[in-house]
């Protein structure tokens, strides 16, 4: 089973920076190294953090990395890990909770930055090779490549429904439509999803699947 879908960067290893071109065991071991040090360093030192986001920072500046796709990466997920740290301060009082709210965004905006630098750097496949030499069972390495390559999946149902939605719409219809077609393009994916599992299943079984993740330098 080839683990990198057609079209994706499977080549960043053989990037044009140095850092692409470092083995992979460092490229995980520095980042798990910059996560552990985020988790465990108490929210009172923050110029800790602040020097291991510096790190990360200068990671990403070497293994030239846009800023502006870094940015809009963090504006993905930020929103939710802010959200979960407003709610604290609510649920433990305000002084404590603050404390809380602050390691939460400090330890979360670095975490992910590491972990943001690390798929950059470093290809899906090359990442499930290194767990399957490293005695991860393989069961967690199968799951881990069919989730990689479903995302492909859904996003392209998704593309295909919401160019069908604008054909019928013509992009007409206030917030309010808007709102109701976004719900109702939801449960249809979700429906169609679980369709199109089912079709690549029986696909699989039938060119001879037998649970074994190979890659395709096996």
């Amino acid at each position: 089973m080839a683990v990198e879908p057609a079209g994706t960067t499977a080549s960043r290893s053989a990037g044009p920076t140095v850092l692409h071109r470092l083995p992979a065991t460092f490229k995980i071991l520095l980042t798990g190294a910059i996560i552990l040090a985020a988790v465990l360093t108490p929210p009172a030192r923050w110029p800790v953090h602040g020097l291991l986001a510096c790190l990360v920072f200068t990671l990403h500046t070497f293994s030239a990395v846009p800023l502006g796709t870094l940015l809009r990466r963090l504006l993905v997920f930020l929103p939710a890990a802010a959200l979960m740290a407003l709610a604290v301060p609510a649920s433990q009082g305000f002084r404590s909770g603050w404390d809380v709210m602050q390691a939460i965004l400090l330890r979360s905006t670095v975490s992910l930055l590491a972990v943001f630098w690390l798929a950059q750097v470093l290809p899906f496949r090359e990442l499930l090779q290194w767990l399957s030499r490293h005695k991860v069972p393989p069961a967690v390495v199968g799951t881990l490549a069919f989730m990689y390559r479903y995302l492909f999946v859904l996003w392209d149902e998704l593309e295909r429904m919401r160019s069908a939605r604008k054909a019928r719409t013509f992009g007409s219809g206030g917030m309010l439509f808007r709102w109701q077609t976004g719900i109702r393009l939801i449960g249809m994916l979700l429906i169609r999803s679980l369709d199109r599992a089912a079709r690549v299943h029986r696909a699989m079984l039938a060119r001879g699947w037998d649970g074994q993740v190979r890659f395709s330098d096996d």
